[in-house]
């Protein structure tokens, strides 16, 4: 494991440059595996080997003591080596270890140090980050690596009962990494836990038996090794049989994020109902329906467009989000605002002029659907700029008995059906879903998790309400999908439309 993480880490290289591919590193595992004192060792090679001119490294946690937790085994190893001391000129102090051949040094620094900024640091190692209340002290080191060539931030942590600070944010973005759901070329993260319910789109897949020794590895790579088997069972054994002990031994023994919700889909299944080529040519000809979700400032809006063929349904969307965004210096939003930009210029994501979503440019895309297919109806958000544009759709292409933009609450009983019509399609493959591989939706459907209700009911959202991973294109995809399910003689006004659809839904 740990020569694993090293040769990739340290091993890939830019071919234009020779620098190092990988400047962020996020480490997850249980305790007792020998993160410390492995990230100890990168310190000391940052600090020594790379041909930095006084290289800073700095070991980061929320207090001094957490913060010696990586310092304390490197400043152990500078003193049992004297080989070490002589070849780079190393001289351990109490708080600091200097490197006299590049004017070099490693400290530790916590969340209360008054020097937090003014920093130049080549190396930042963040310890424990599940404990971080905020992401002050990541945004002040990682903006402090602008004058580095190479700069490198290693985060190492076991998980955590905070599922709504970020260091499980971080977590969130590096397994949509890893699933491919969004590109992150500089971004190196490696997860150990246990298979939980939690990860699976799929209300079939239980996970793992958290008892059962034998998926304890998965969690656990140093088990054997550094951490101890008897140990672990003695640790199961009390949480078996004292509640108050099972929330640990679960979060810091196996590794596994209490509170998280259950994810939507499955990314993987969805990845693979991908179809680059799907064009409207071949929404030609058929029933198609269009689904809308709106904002009202400055966020997201999405549209996508929906139709049948022979059991196989198309899906095909389309992103809007102002210009101002792409512009936000805002750290806490920084990584999402790099995916904006980079979905814009590969055509993805369409940037509207101004500080605000022009809703104009998404009516234009609506009108040229409806002229140039059999777009049957178009469901909007219960929004006022859902309202309006509706309002205005049907003054040109709605009767008043059937109008062709409606509203449709957000609420289980109008998405469980169409959601769990998504689901079983999904799990069946391309042949009865397709999409167009469109990297926005991919992401919203990587960000949606649902709560699977007694009575059945389901409601695809966000993790939090304020998260910046965004859902929009879901909410569209099921507004879209919604009419599909409706019986063929059925033709509803707004009324008879939502509450058609809450019959289905109670059925």
């Amino acid at each position: 494991m740990q020569i694993f993480i090293l040769t990739v880490v340290f091993g890939w290289r830019r071919r234009d440059t020779g620098l190092r591919r990988f400047t962020m590193v996020y480490q997850e595992m249980a305790r007792k595996n020998a993160k410390s004192t492995l990230t100890a060792g990168i310190s000391l090679y940052c600090l020594c080997c790379e041909g930095e001119v006084g290289p800073q490294i700095l070991t980061v946690a929320t207090t001094f003591d957490q913060a010696k937790k990586v310092f304390h085994p490197a400043k152990r190893m500078v003193e049992k080596t004297p080989e070490l001391q002589e070849a780079f000129g190393l001289t351990p102090w109490a708080k600091s270890i200097t490197c006299d051949d590049n004017g070099g040094y490693m400290q530790p620094l916590h969340a209360k140090s008054k020097s937090q900024d003014g920093h130049n640091p080549h190396l930042v190692t963040l310890d424990e980050f599940h404990a971080h209340a905020d992401r002050g002290l990541f945004d002040v080191m990682r903006s402090a690596f602008g004058a580095r060539k190479q700069p490198l931030m290693w985060i190492i942590t076991t998980a955590g009962p905070n599922i709504h600070g970020p260091c499980y944010e971080e977590r969130t973005f590096i397994t949509k990494v890893l699933e491919r759901s969004i590109e992150a070329d500089h971004y190196f993260g490696i997860i150990f836990t246990l298979d939980t319910a939690e990860m699976y789109g799929d209300d079939r897949k239980d996970g793992d038996d958290p008892f059962d020794q034998r998926f304890w590895i998965k969690a656990n790579p140093l088990l054997g090794k550094a951490v101890d088997l008897k140990g672990l069972r003695e640790a199961a054994l009390e949480a078996q049989q004292n509640p108050a002990a099972e929330g640990d031994f679960k979060t810091k023994r196996l590794n596994i994020w209490s509170g998280a919700l259950s994810a939507w889909l499955n990314v993987a299944q969805w990845v693979k109902c991908g179809d680059p080529s799907l064009s409207l040519d071949d929404f030609a000809g058929l029933d198609c329906y269009i689904g809308a979700d709106l904002s009202n400032v400055d966020d997201m809006s999405a549209i996508v467009l929906a139709a049948d063929r022979n059991g196989q349904l198309l899906v095909k969307p389309w992103f809007f989000v102002p210009q101002a965004r792409l512009e936000s210096q805002d750290n806490a939003i920084k990584q999402v605002t790099d995916l904006y930009k980079r979905w814009v210029d590969q055509g993805h994501l369409t940037a509207t002029e101004g500080d605000f979503i022009d809703h104009r440019v998404i009516e234009a895309q609506i009108r040229s659907l409806k002229e140039r297919l059999a777009a049957r109806k178009a469901t909007f958000d219960q929004w006022n700029s859902g309202l309006a544009m509706a309002s205005r759709l049907n003054e040109d292409f709605g009767d008043p008995d059937e109008p062709f933009a409606v509203q449709m609450a957000k609420n289980a009983k109008n998405a469980t059906d169409p959601a769990r019509a998504i689901e079983a399609r999904v799990r069946a493959g391309p042949a009865r879903l397709r999409h167009d591989g469109n990297p926005v939706l991919t992401w919203h459907v990587s960000n949606a998790v649902v709560d699977r209700r007694v009575d059945g009911s389901l409601l695809p959202k966000k993790e939090t309400p304020n998260s910046q991973n965004k859902i929009d294109g879901v909410d569209a995809m099921i507004n879209a999908t919604a009419p599909l399910l409706l019986p063929e003689d059925e033709s509803p006004g707004m009324d008879d439309y939502l509450a058609a659809l809450r019959a289905r839904a109670a059925a």
